[in-house]
């Protein structure tokens, strides 16, 4: 037949064996002495074994009440560990936050990390999209912050930093020689129309070497030297370089990075947030260029 030990009869016999005595005992647990002698005898009879010496003035465990003790303690604390890791780390808030796929290396982690810290039971929810839509999104209420790659400012954005933006291609890549140069872009990249528009002015025709909404597409399309695309500088992955200003493709305006939300936030700890990534983006330095060849 099972026999399953119960905890809080447990955690009475390991708190008589640490405090001498029942009636000490029931003062640390908050019970009646009666209740901890009741729960005593049912430990024992459970067991089928004394485990206290009650022949003395003072109580003192016997062989099987030492020898239990020690498991007593283990699934005790194992118990409250439990019970501390599904109720006491619940989370006490939450951040929605909005952020470009191509500003989130190297600050957001940093930033996240830290936040983390600082607020081990905020929750802080991370989206990654385009600009475009974080900003529909943002007007719906569906972020507390989001940051965005603009050429300017809109309406309650606060520029954070500034970047330059630069052609992209495959390392020892010969792409961006050839005419029509061929891009690689998503759908709804903020970057799109404005390397279309420099091209166009400076006369090159150019054309879409594919039509995908995803960006590891487009990150697999230019690492393959076959379109070249458009990145801030220093954001470029390791297996990309920034091409050249010297390859005969047109330069490209400086981006700025906004933030938006921070002026209307409730909780501290989402103002908090925004100062982290103020912070992050203000110690970020753009990459050295390197020439492609």
């Amino acid at each position: 037949m099972v026999r399953n030990l119960d905890i809080t009869t447990l955690r009475s016999f390991a708190a008589v064996a640490d405090h001498g005595g029942v009636t000490r005992a029931a003062g640390f647990l908050h019970l009646t002495q009666s209740a901890v002698s009741m729960q005593l005898k049912r430990l024992e009879e459970l067991l089928g074994v004394n485990l206290l010496d009650r022949s003395g003035r003072t109580i003192a465990l016997t062989a099987e009440g030492e020898q239990l003790l020690g498991y007593a303690r283990r699934m005790v604390a194992l118990n409250d560990e439990v019970i501390g890791r599904l109720t006491d780390q619940a989370y006490e808030g939450e951040v929605l936050l909005g952020v470009p796929h191509d500003v989130v290396h190297p600050v957001i982690p940093a930033v996240l990390k830290r936040f983390n810290l600082n607020y081990p039971r905020v929750n802080v929810n991370l989206c990654t999209s385009n600009t475009r839509d974080l900003k529909t999104e943002f007007g719906r209420g569906a972020f507390d912050l989001i940051l965005t790659t603009e050429t300017g400012a809109g309406e309650g954005g606060e520029t954070i930093h500034s970047m330059p933006l630069r052609w992209v291609g495959a390392p020892d890549g010969s792409v961006w020689r050839q005419r029509p140069l061929r891009l690689g872009f998503c759908r709804n990249c903020s970057f799109r129309p404005v390397a279309t528009a420099a091209l166009d002015e400076a006369g090159i025709e150019w054309e879409m070497a594919l039509d995908s909404d995803s960006d590891r597409t487009v990150e697999a399309t230019v690492s393959a030297d076959l379109a070249v695309g458009v990145l801030l500088e220093g954001t470029q992955p390791g297996f990309q370089e920034l091409i050249g200003q010297g390859c005969g493709l047109p330069d490209l305006p400086m981006q700025h990075i906004n933030l938006y939300g921070a002026e209307r936030v409730r909780a501290p700890y989402v103002e908090e947030l925004a100062e982290f990534i103020r912070q992050g983006f203000q110690g970020l330095w753009s990459a050295p260029l390197r020439a492609a060849s």
